[in-house]
């Protein structure tokens, strides 16, 4: 695998419900992390006192982050909507040279900031809500 370019790990947001995929706006960061919590079955049983975890039994979930300038594009609309509604929207996480993770998730936070003598900017948090899927590239 070669080294990839950042800005092309891609948060992507169905505008319509219907599977129409489009890139979020103005984004320059983008940060996307998996969690599974562990479930502890250690007992006084386990082999020299060493924790044991029940495999696949946690819940699992995943956070998506992002952070850029706001454009007031159609995809900055779509996000402040989605937020305000309440909505979970399905979206795509690309990542390149890897693939494809795809699911629902619901906006978490949503900030606009901007400072006199600069560009108004956002970021926003995504929580996964409900079970995602991964494509290889």
């Amino acid at each position: 695998m070669t080294v990839q370019n950042g800005r092309d790990l891609l948060i992507k947001m169905d505008m319509s419900g219907a599977g129409q995929f489009e890139t979020v706006a103005g984004l320059r960061a983008t940060r996307l992390s998996f969690n599974a919590e562990t479930v502890d079955v250690t007992s006084l049983e386990s082999q020299g006192g060493w924790r044991e975890l029940l495999g696949g039994a946690g819940v699992r979930s995943a956070a998506l982050s992002g952070s850029g300038v706001f454009r007031d594009a159609a995809t900055d609309g779509r996000a402040r909507q989605v937020f305000f509604d309440g909505e979970v929207p399905r979206c795509q996480i690309i990542i390149p040279d890897f693939g494809i993770v795809e699911g629902p998730f619901q906006i978490t936070a949503l900030e606009y900031a901007g400072s006199h003598n600069g560009e108004a900017t956002y970021e926003l948090a995504l929580a996964s809500a409900g079970a995602l899927s991964f494509v290889a590239l």
